[in-house]
C-alpha cells in the first residue's frame, strides 16, 4: 500500500498553466506505475495520464495530448502533472493512482483544478 497527497490545484485563467504534484509514502515508490485521472461535476472519472516505475513508458488521453506532461522524480517520492493550454473543459478534481498490479487501488483525496473562460 500507498499513502497519495496531492497538491497544487487552484483556480486559473484560460490559456495558463499549473504544476500539480503527488507526494507517495512508502520506500517502493519506483514499483508503482502512477497515474493521473480526473472528475468534472456530473460526469464519470476519466483516465488522463499514466507514467511507468522508471519513467520510461507514458501514455496520454487524446484531450490532453501536446499540453499536458506527467513526470517523477523516485528519489522525491513524487509524481508531476506539468497542465499547459488549460481550457475550462479541464475543470475538475485531479486524482493521483498507483498500481504494481493489473489495476489502481492506490488513491489520493483529490486537488480541485478550475478554468475560467
Amino acid at each position: 500500500q500507498v499513502q497519495l497527497v496531492e497538491s497544487g490545484g487552484r483556480l486559473v485563467q484560460a490559456g495558463g498553466s499549473l504544476r500539480l504534484s503527488c507526494a507517495a509514502s512508502g520506500r517502493t515508490f519506483n514499483n508503482y506505475r502512477m497515474g493521473w485521472f480526473r472528475q468534472a461535476p456530473g460526469k464519470e472519472r476519466e483516465f488522463v495520464a499514466a507514467i511507468s516505475g522508471n519513467g520510461g513508458n507514458i501514455h496520454y488521453a487524446d484531450s490532453v495530448k501536446g499540453r499536458f506532461t506527467i513526470s517523477r522524480d523516485n528519489a522525491k517520492n513524487t509524481v508531476y502533472l506539468q497542465m499547459n493550454s488549460l481550457k475550462p473543459e479541464d475543470t475538475a478534481v485531479y486524482y493521483c493512482a498507483a498500481r504494481d498490479g493489473g489495476v489502481y487501488d492506490n488513491w489520493g483525496q483529490g486537488t480541485q483544478v478550475t478554468v475560467s473562460s
